[in-house]
């Protein structure tokens, strides 16, 4: 299968190169992913810096690990991108206008709101995941097989981070 990509630009991309080249179908949902990604670890970062209150110090680490995951879960698919032939647009206005997560709060936020937002988030991207996995899995499971170990990683850590505020 071969394509023709155009970038932002105009100029051709490397579609053309011999092997397996994401049909614009596949990019468009491996880029829906990319941009949940990116969005979801600035949004943690974002929660790192302004959280306060009960049991600040292990929700401000666990955040750190969140940013980690979703940062290199986003690398990844970008590279997945790439090795594709596609174009992976991570730039902050794209992000922007592409993200499903909806937007964090300005300001201080107590520990309790943040579990609750930082899960809504890693729901949120796991909602994208999920909903672009089928036809991902159908024209290239190599591609699935990696968001389904994303997936495994985003609903552990909303299992974490959200049995802060079960109370039983």
């Amino acid at each position: 299968m071969t394509s023709t990509y155009v970038s932002a630009s105009g100029k051709r991309s490397d579609a053309d190169v011999p092997g397996f080249n994401a049909s614009p179908a596949l990019a468009a949902s491996l880029q829906a992913v990319l941009v949940d990604l990116i969005e979801l670890h600035l949004q943690a970062k974002q929660a790192h810096w302004n959280v306060v209150g009960r049991n600040f110090r292990d929700l401000h680490l666990q955040l750190d690990e969140i940013v980690d995951v979703a940062r290199g879960a986003s690398d990844t698919i970008a590279e997945r991108l790439r090795a594709l032939h596609a174009i992976a647009d991570g730039r902050s206005d794209t992000v922007a206008a592409g993200t499903t997560l909806p937007a964090f709060p300005a300001g201080v936020q107590d520990t309790a709101r943040v579990v609750d937002l930082v899960v809504n988030r890693l729901r949120a991207a796991v909602a994208t995941l999920r909903g672009v996995h089928d036809s991902v899995d159908a024209e290239d499971p190599t591609s699935a097989d990696l968001l389904h170990g994303i997936i495994e990683g985003l609903e552990k850590q909303a299992w974490m981070v959200g049995a802060e505020n079960v109370r039983t």
